[in-house]
């Protein structure tokens, strides 16, 4: 599929498997206990709130590129549908442009790209930065 033929919402549906698969996968690595435990660390970076943290942060600094912010753009402002009852509407929309980020860059297999996020999103945790590349492991 072509990136400019899909929407924000699928951007975001992509995106967010692309950022919970990163964050599950460094968790484990990292040997972060089991069950309840990586549940609770995987929050820090997967939760709407977290996700607009990281985003507001990346963005002030500004970390990203123009067809970056325009991904985000589309997804930010794209029909939300049921946001979750404990996030606010501002926040869900946020994490969900960041999503939608994280999509248009995996559609375009920028993997390095999505790994100096990442980092930055890691730094911004007080986790040590891991990347993919450097265990072997992909996407």
């Amino acid at each position: 599929m072509n990136i400019a033929e899909c929407s924000g919402r699928t951007l975001a549906f992509l995106g967010d498997a692309v950022w919970s698969l990163l964050v599950r996968s460094y968790l484990i690595d990292k040997g972060d206990g089991t069950g309840d435990v990586l549940q609770q660390h995987t929050i820090a970076f997967v939760s709407a709130k977290a996700q607009a943290e990281i985003y507001n942060a990346l963005h002030e600094e500004g970390f990203f590129t123009e067809e970056e912010e325009g991904w985000f753009r589309r997804g930010r402002n794209s029909h939300a549908g049921a946001v979750p009852h404990n996030t606010p509407v501002g926040t869900y929309r946020l994490s969900t442009g960041f999503e939608a980020l994280l999509g248009g860059l995996y559609m375009q297999k920028k993997q390095q790209r999505i790994e100096e996020i990442w980092a930055k999103a890691a730094a911004l945790k007080g986790e040590e930065v891991w990347h993919n590349g450097s265990t072997g492991k992909t996407l």
